[in-house]
């Protein structure tokens, strides 16, 4: 999520967003199927498992941020709308690889917090997309201190805000919304490392990966204090999403998921490596594809 500038608003890796350990320890495949209104006939599902276009809003997670190069976006490894057969992105999946290329846009910000996401959707809106994918929150949580994060009503005004925005303009547009990756994780994971520990000096995410090596009682409580905001972000996009009828939130897959250091950047220890990009498409996916949302 950040550039030379930023770095102190870098994102997850989630990036954790990753699946990351394998499809297995990441994620399960959503059962059931759609039950029928009225014996004659089948109703016309709310929920299209086939969209014809799509548009990516968030962080510098969806812009690949550090998964080619040092400090730099990659959105070509992008798990929404990415082209690398690696990674074989959502849209890439939906699409196909020419459906991709001509009816995916990618207007997700390095560096971006959930109040830059309004922007976003509007300029996304202007596509017209079938579905547009939300992964933000981990520059909330990674601040310079825990008490600098943003707080939990900011964050929910900011995400009701883009969908509001998005509503506006596109009332039948579906929305499938990412989990804040588990930032602990993160460090629990990366700590082990010598040299992503110091990579994490310069300044990643230091309200949670600030002192790793330290475990004291204030570094400790810090800690958890972030691992609570992160937790009560994703309570928020659940209970947000969970209002309007075409919204997917993605039932914590992405913050339950088990990854390790195979899917952090070698750069920085802190965003998706291609492979981490890859397990965040495979968890998308299902969701996306799923006969029922996860409740």
């Amino acid at each position: 999520m950040r550039n030379r500038s930023h770095r102190s608003r870098a994102v997850l890796a989630v990036v954790a967003a990753a699946a990351l350990l394998g499809t297995a320890a990441c994620d399960s495949s959503a059962p059931g199927g759609t039950a029928k209104l009225r014996p004659s006939a089948k109703p016309a599902p709310v929920w299209d498992r086939s969209p014809h276009s799509m548009a990516a809003v968030g962080d510098s997670i969806t812009r690949g941020f550090d998964a080619c190069s040092v400090l730099s976006d990659c959105p070509e490894v992008s798990w929404a709308t990415g082209s690398d057969p690696r990674v074989d992105s959502l849209a890439v999946r939906l699409l196909g690889s020419a459906g991709a290329a001509e009816r995916s846009w990618n207007y997700a910000v390095t560096g971006a917090r959930m109040a830059d996401l309004p922007g976003q959707m509007a300029r996304a809106a202007t596509r017209r997309p079938a579905l547009v994918t939300v992964m933000a929150g981990a520059n909330d949580a990674c601040r310079s201190s825990a008490s600098a994060m943003t707080s939990v009503a900011d964050f929910r005004a900011g995400f009701q805000e883009a969908m509001n925005t998005l509503r506006g303009a596109l009332p039948k547009t579906q929305v499938y919304v990412s989990s804040v990756p588990d930032l602990k994780r993160l460090w629990s994971e990366g700590r082990g490392n010598p040299l992503g520990r110091q990579v994490w000096k310069l300044g990643i995410c230091p309200s949670m990966l600030g002192n790793a090596d330290s475990l004291n009682s204030a570094a400790v409580l810090r800690r958890g204090r972030v691992q609570d905001r992160v937790k009560a972000y994703n309570e928020v996009l659940r209970e947000v999403c969970a209002k309007d009828r075409r919204c997917r939130f993605d039932g914590n897959a992405v913050f339950d998921c088990r990854f390790g250091t195979d899917q952090l950047s070698h750069w920085d220890w802190f965003h998706p490596s291609r492979d981490g990009q890859a397990r965040l498409a495979e968890i998308a996916y299902r969701r996306v594809t799923a006969r029922e949302p996860v409740t």
